[in-house]
């Protein structure tokens, strides 16, 4: 019976936590709301601000769709930008397909850049101070070559840049996945506890990171930080990015444009290991926050709570907790995917969230188990403040080797 009694008040403790968190998100949906109506008034009375851009695009390979992608950044409603994609050896299939899409859109002005060798940890660091070197603008906007825009990304994005204590600028995306349920499941973490816990972290204490399937910022502000060079030993580059800019006195700003983030993870396996390594570089990054994730999160704690009375002989106790918890993760995924992220499969993203839910909580608890993760096919080593290592040519000890993501 003891046993029992603190489960069942741990599993009370998660439900009420996470049902706080809620409510703050609730709050940061609101308040995201209007700040998109504010840009929508602004943008409508024409603020004339539009300056010249230039678009980073780092390269690593022929990912599905990628010729899709691509384009969609070919086909901008704005006059003055420039297209920059590099790579590590001409070769690259992926700078290949970009080479082609831009042979289609000749009015935009495109540069391919090769880097040679990685001078970084970090490869993509290699990237963009090639990029940075080769641009004709002040304004950078890098994006992943996963991502997917529509027409009004550029106007959008820069349209916070006309204040001139804007430093850098980052967008929310939603998850796009149309085959395979770990694809699925996975874009319903993109859309909504990506989206949740970046919505509570600017209303609590304003943005202090950007996100890197968008990541926009001035020259000036990267050359105060002695270049993108600084990224090169850091895994988390995008927060690393925002936090810096942020510590050097300058704004980042969540722009209210969303963008499509496309899982390219369709298999169980592949999922797995790639949502560990996101947990694994956040915990590395902001180890507190990180650590009080584990109070977000409601159905791990409606089980617990569930079972408890269960074990207590108070059936209708347990399924009322359980259901309380799919409910609470069904009404946040259904806001949030509603008026956030404008999610075309809401109905999908809801049902299938309570699920990722609990499977986000098993993610968050594999990322203590190691300090490993594969990127590009090698082996890291994560240290204190998100550093990574490689671990060139070392055997995995068995009990890492099932962890590392």
């Amino acid at each position: 019976m003891r046993i029992a009694g603190f489960l069942m008040s741990l599993g009370v403790l998660g439900l009420i936590s996470s049902t706080i968190f809620s409510g703050l998100v609730f709050a940061g949906v609101y308040r995201f709301v209007l700040a998109r109506r504010r840009a929508q008034k602004m943008a409508q009375s024409g603020s004339g601000f539009h300056p010249p851009v230039s678009l980073l695009k780092p390269l690593h390979g022929a990912e599905p769709g990628l010729d899709a992608h691509i384009a969609s950044f070919f086909q901008q409603d704005y006059l003055n930008y420039e297209i920059l994609f590099c790579a590590r050896n001409a070769n690259d299939p992926g700078l290949k397909i970009a080479r082609k899409v831009a042979a289609r859109y000749p009015s935009v002005p495109a540069k391919f850049l090769v880097t040679g060798e990685r001078t970084y940890i970090n490869a993509k660091v290699s990237s963009l101070e090639k990029m940075a070197a080769a641009a004709n603008t002040d304004i950078f906007i890098i994006s992943d070559s996963d991502v997917r825009v529509t027409p009004n990304y550029i106007r959008e994005v820069v349209a916070p840049f006309a204040n001139a204590k804007v430093g850098a600028v980052t967008c929310l995306y939603r998850g796009v996945a149309d085959e395979g349920l770990w694809s699925k499941l996975e874009a319903a973490g993109m859309s909504v506890e990506m989206t949740s816990g970046v919505l509570v972290a600017d209303m609590m204490e304003g943005m202090q990171f950007t996100l890197g399937p968008t990541m926009a910022v001035r020259r000036s502000c990267v050359d105060e930080i002695g270049g993108f060079g600084y990224l090169g030993p850091y895994c988390a580059d995008d927060f690393v990015l925002g936090n810096k800019i942020a510590a050097n006195g300058h704004e980042v700003v969540l722009s209210d444009h969303v963008i499509d983030h496309v899982v390219l993870n369709l298999t169980f396996s592949a999922s797995v290991k790639h949502q560990v390594r996101w947990m694994k570089s956040t915990r590395f990054s902001r180890p507190k926050g990180h650590f009080g994730t584990s109070l977000t999160f409601a159905m791990p704690f409606g089980l617990i709570a569930g079972f408890a009375a269960w074990c207590i002989h108070k059936p209708h106790l347990a399924l009322g907790l359980i259901l309380y918890g799919i409910l609470v993760r069904i009404l946040l995924a259904a806001v949030v995917g509603a008026a956030v992220v404008n999610e075309r499969h809401l109905l999908r993203i809801a049902l299938l969230y309570p699920l990722r839910d609990l499977l986000g909580f098993f993610y968050w608890a594999a990322s203590y188990t190691s300090s490993l993760v594969v990127w590009r096919n090698q082996v890291y080593r994560l240290t204190k403040n998100g550093f990574m290592l490689p671990v060139a040519d070392t055997p995995q000890p068995e009990h890492e080797q099932a962890m590392t993501a």
